[in-house]
Parts: structure tokens; sequence; C-alpha cells
């Protein structure tokens, strides 16, 4: 039986029709977001501290709540984890080892996220400038990134009003294996670059003192040399402390209930 033309174009109506609901249109996006990563963004790690808790309201009990901490130490107060890695200094390749400051030196260590960004060479220009400060308190000063040590030199070669470094006071030292980053508990697994990680390392090599701080929120020069002045003041003094914002020249305190008085009765 053949088909009449008006039946056909019926038809034919019915299926655009059809199609056309259940295609949606593509709609152009008015702007494109910047990614996540650059704020520091990123998914919620999963603690590595097994937890079992059980809470009764009823009859309450010690042993009816229950952590298991995960056994890691925290950094400070601790030996800090040696390396041994490439990095740029001078315009040169030169390999860098923690261990061999060690009863020599003083390190300022201090990860930033990448070469060529946009916060880390302020923070990384800014501790060059004021590099002789720390040499005269025997300080070392040594930044980590995940970079290249290619990355590093052309970085240093690349002018300052240009977003470059010029030349550096102190090394750059390359983490490709990221594993500086790991050990010292500021590498971003899933973006694999560094949080804004500073840690002082004593004469002896232990951690006293670390910051860490998101992508996007730059250091202070000033705060770490403070800090620096502040610990080498009490391991001089070990039977004095320093009270907040504490300066060199300024009063310092007696960690004693009867003998601290005297700082409270000052101020």
């Amino acid at each position: 039986m053949a088909c009449s033309a008006t039946s056909t174009t019926g038809l034919i109506s019915s299926i655009a029709a059809t199609t056309k609901s259940m295609v949606s249109p593509i709609s152009k996006p008015s702007h494109l977001p910047l990614p996540s990563s650059f704020f520091g963004h990123r998914k919620p790690l999963q603690s590595r501290a097994s937890r079992s808790i059980s809470l009764n309201r009823g009859s309450y009990s010690r042993k009816s709540f229950v952590v298991k901490a995960s056994g890691e130490l925290p950094l400070v107060g601790n030996t800090a984890p040696d390396f041994e890695a490439e990095a740029v200094f001078d315009q040169e390749f030169i390999k860098v080892k923690l261990s061999e400051y060690i009863g020599k030196k003083y390190v300022i260590l201090f990860f930033y996220p990448l070469d060529f960004t946009f916060v880390c060479p302020t923070e990384i220009t800014a501790f060059s400038d004021r590099y002789a400060e720390f040499e005269k308190l025997n300080t070392e000063i040594l930044g980590v990134s995940i970079d290249s040590v290619f990355s590093h030199l052309a970085w240093v070669q690349t002018d300052r009003k240009s977003g470059g470094l010029g030349d550096l006071k102190y090394p750059l030292i390359s983490d490709v294996t990221k594993s500086i980053s790991k050990s010292y508990g500021v590498l971003i697994p899933d973006q694999g670059i560094a949080l804004r990680g500073l840690f002082i390392i004593d004469k002896e090599g232990v951690i006293q003192h670390s910051t860490i701080n998101n992508l996007a929120i730059g250091r202070s020069v000033d705060e770490t040399l403070r800090t620096l002045q502040a610990l080498q003041y009490v391991q001089e003094n070990p039977d004095e402390v320093c009270p907040a914002g504490w300066k060199p020249g300024e009063k310092s305190m007696k960690p004693d209930p009867k003998l601290s008085k005297e700082y409270f009765a000052a101020i």
C-alpha cells in the first residue's frame, strides 16, 4: 500500500520534533573560572588515624571512647629528615645535602609550589634581599620546589621585572621526585606540588619551628627572622623563654610561677 505525500510529511515532522526534544542545545559559558588548584582547594584527605568511637549517653565510661592515633610524630622537636638533591646556585648546578650543615649552621628550609608563578617570586627574592641578616646569625637559606634544575636556572636567568628571580644568594633545590616535600609533610598529593611550608632547623639538626601556608598566602621574612632570633636566644639562655612578639633587646621571661611575675609586673 503506498503512503500519501501528506502522511509522509507528517511522519518526518513528528520525527524531527521528537529528535529536537531529546537534544539540548549547548550553551556557551559566559566566563572561564580559574582552576581550584590556583587557590589551593583540593579534596579533603582521609585521616590516617584509625578511630573507633562508641558513646553511650546513659552510662559513660573512659572505655567507651577509644581513639587510636596514627603514631606519627610532629616534625617540630624531631630531627629534620635528611636529603641530598640537585640545586641551582650562582648560575650553576650543585649538590645540596642537609646533614652537611649539622654542627655548623642553622637552616631556613622553605617550600614553594612552582617556578614562574605569582606569589613565589616575591618570597624567594625577599629572602635573598635579606640574606645578609640571616648570614650574620650563622644561618643558611634553602628554597625547594618540585621543578627541575633546568626550570630553576631559567627562572634565575629571567629579570625580576619580567617575573623572574635574577641572581639569588642561596640555592634553589629541585625536588622532582617529590620525596623531600613528602618527608616534610607539605606535599599536596592530588596536585603534586608543595604547600608553602617553612622550617627552622637548629645546628643539631632538630626542627624548632614550622609554618605551613596555603598556596595563595605569602610568608613574612620579618617574622621568620624574629622567630630565628628568639630560638637562638632561648638556646643560649636555657633558663629563659620569649613572650609574644619578643625581639632582641626586649625583656624575656623566667618559666617559673613566681619569677615570671617580674615580667608581668614590668609590662
